[in-house]
């Protein structure tokens, strides 16, 4: 059987993921919704405390 360096590479990746998946406990999905609304928050207070001059302009536009 001939394999190669990417397959036997691709194989080993695959299977070491595949270990660390199956390792990893299963998380409440309440407890991950509150920690992304707290981290969402947390980001959007250290926004809220910066100021930014009003002639300050985008890099670019957004156009539909």
């Amino acid at each position: 059987m001939k394999v190669t360096r990417r397959k036997l590479a691709a194989a080993a990746i695959t299977a070491a993921a595949a270990q660390a998946f199956a390792q990893t406990p299963a998380a409440n999905a309440d407890e991950e919704l509150k920690a992304a609304r707290d981290r969402i928050k947390g980001t959007s207070d250290a926004l809220a405390r910066l100021s930014v001059p009003m002639d300050t302009e985008p890099a670019f536009q957004f156009k539909a």
